[in-house]
């Protein structure tokens, strides 16, 4: 299990770092002359269309194939290469290309990665501990993020010179932090490698070509559509609110200097503080989860984000954006936490890796909702009530997850001294 979570604390890299508080900012911001936010949309709008394809069917032949660990493996070494060549970016728009490029290969290989990482969960936890595990994991990844963001900050960023005698010239200090950002990865990535086994493959089933895993998909979500509406109910459910919750982690530094006053450094800051409250809050909401079933931490994390998010319409001012932006944070870690839980409680054995390839597809498949919503109630009003268009795809999420039940694993009925399965409906 420490192996497993020691990959999430190391992926943190490249999601506080790479795609949150830093390279992504400064190729908006110090590498693109003009436009720079369009562009990076632009490349995830083509990164999201990329995994929405491929991530199911990826998911699906490392199950059959058995080689869950090594499809992690080669798609995790194509992030630490692209996150290596990032230092190579100047603050110069001749290198926004390159920079764009690297940042939306990264965001393939780790999205459809994350199919393969999310379906060994099976293998380190049991029926009676997966939302511990879970959450544990998804706390390791935020306090991950934190130590390297610190590390980052008062080590290159902040000093006029950092370590090694690192300066802001020519992007140096942002250049070297990602340098340290991918040693980091691969430190704390390796050991999961190491340690978590293979899994067998199925040798009763053919080998198939790429089309052939296509047809295989559609069959099996067919199948899945007939014998378990349940799953199928969740992924959409999920599909809505992570959409909510990704637009709440794009674009919530950009609110707070710009809606709620906050300067550029403050806001690193504030990065590390709601790192640490998600962490704590995907931490309990893990042991929770084990006692009452996941469906009942998501459906409250997720009326609780509604709610936060409808005070900060209203709400003004640096100091109450520190409040009710942490407060918004401390329910963000249990609703991806306890998603990650109930779809590995829903899988059949054998096919966790497929079933998360299709938790990343439908997520990327509504991926455009929440964006177009916020950028329709900002267009109406301001930014400041574009937040009322994240809060809608959040209720939508949340409507659709009252008709899940919550799952019960064959291995979980077959175990003694498992407790009563919960079977709210």
């Amino acid at each position: 299990m420490l192996a497993w979570a020691s990959f999430d604390w190391g992926a943190a890299s490249f999601q506080a770092v790479i795609t949150s508080f830093v390279f992504a900012t400064y190729l908006a911001d110090a590498v693109a002359t003009e436009d720079g936010a369009v562009w990076i949309t632009v490349t995830n709008a083509l990164t999201a269309v990329v995994v929405a394809l491929g991530a199911a069917v990826v998911g699906q032949r490392a199950d059959r194939l058995g080689q869950r660990r090594r499809t992690l493996l080669v798609l995790t070494i194509g992030v630490w290469i692209c996150m290596a060549l990032m230092a190579l970016v100047r603050p110069d728009p001749g290198y926004l290309p390159l920079g764009l490029v690297l940042l939306g290969l990264a965001g393939i290989f780790s999205e459809i990665g994350n199919a393969s990482y999310y379906a060994m969960l099976q293998q380190v936890s049991t029926p009676r501990n997966v939302g511990a595990v879970s959450g544990f994991g998804w706390a390791m990844g935020y306090v991950g993020g934190i130590v390297l963001l610190l590390v980052g900050y008062f080590g290159f960023i902040a000093p006029e010179v950092g370590w090694f005698g690192v300066t802001g010239e020519d992007g140096m200090d942002v250049r070297a932090v990602v340098l340290v950002s991918t040693l980091w990865f691969v430190v704390f990535g390796l050991p999961l490698f190491l340690a978590v086994p293979e899994t067998t493959p199925d040798h009763t089933l053919p080998r198939l070509g790429l089309v052939g895993s296509y047809r295989v998909l559609v069959r099996d979500l067919m199948q899945l559509w007939r014998v378990d509406r349940n799953a199928v109910r969740f992924l959409l459910a999920s599909a809505l609110y992570r959409d909510g919750l990704a637009v709440i982690f794009s674009i919530g530094a950009v609110l707070a200097v710009s809606v709620y006053g906050l300067s550029a450094g403050d806001v690193l800051i504030f990065g590390v503080a709601a790192n640490v409250v998600a962490a704590v809050g995907a931490l309990v909401g893990g042991l929770v989860e084990d006692r009452v079933g996941p469906r009942l931490v998501i459906l409250v994390s997720v009326a609780a984000l509604c709610l936060v998010g409808l005070v900060l319409l209203v709400v003004s001012g640096p100091t109450m954006f520190w409040v009710f932006g942490l407060a918004l944070t401390l329910w963000v870690g249990p609703a991806q936490a306890s998603s990650r839980a109930l779809l590995t409680r829903l899988a059949p054995p054998g096919h966790e890796g497929q079933l998360f390839g299709l938790y990343t597809s439908t997520g990327r498949a509504v991926s455009f909702l929440a964006p177009s919503l916020f950028a329709l109630f900002a267009t109406i009003g301001s930014e400041r009530t574009g937040i009322l268009g994240i809060v809608l795809v959040l209720l939508a999420g949340g409507a659709v997850m009252l008709t899940v039940r919550n799952p019960r694993r064959p291995a979980e009925a077959a175990d003694p001294a498992a407790p009563p399965a919960v079977t709210t409906s």
